[in-house]
């Protein structure tokens, strides 16, 4: 009966050792794995905060081309009103240049006296006061043209010349 219980304690002896075995081998995948895991949570911490960077970059990124964006609108609306000021200027100076012509071509008359006393400073003054009245009266015209043009054009409701 000693034999059997020596050979059933020399079972359990080796059982013991294999399960020791066992044990070492799995504390040692145990660490590996542990390992492991650590370093995919370095890993993953790396990526989220890569991810957070981008992400900052991005809202950035967005805010610029918003920015240029406005920037851009508000540059082409200021075009337009420009445009449509140097359009209606230059319309006004063709006006104004046909008026200067027909100014131009306007001629006054001289009545000669045969008198040999001849006042030529009254002469002169009279020449003068009658240019005079043709300027008033087409400066006039001109001003009133304009003025009904600039309060009935669309550049009207244009702001130019806006600082920013």
């Amino acid at each position: 009966m000693d034999s059997m219980f020596e050979a059933y304690i020399n079972n359990l002896r080796r059982q013991l050792d294999g399960l020791g075995q066992e044990r070492a081998r799995l504390d040692a995948e145990l660490a590996n794995m542990q390992g492991l895991v650590e370093e995919f949570k370095t890993k993953y911490e790396d990526e989220i905060n890569h991810r957070t960077e981008k992400e900052n970059d991005f809202v950035l990124l967005k805010k610029d081309v918003d920015e240029a964006y406005m920037n851009k609108i508000e540059l082409e609306s200021r075009l337009e009103c420009l445009t449509d000021e140097i359009n209606f200027l230059r319309q006004l100076y063709d006006e104004l240049r046909v008026m200067q012509s027909q100014i131009n071509d306007t001629s006054v008359v001289l009545s000669m006296d045969n008198n040999r006393s001849l006042d030529l400073d009254g002469i002169i003054a009279e020449v003068k006061a009658q240019y005079e009245d043709i300027a008033a009266k087409s400066r006039a015209e001109a001003e009133s043209m304009y003025q009904i043009k600039v309060s009935h054009h669309p550049l009207h409701t244009c702001t130019l010349f806006t600082t920013g």
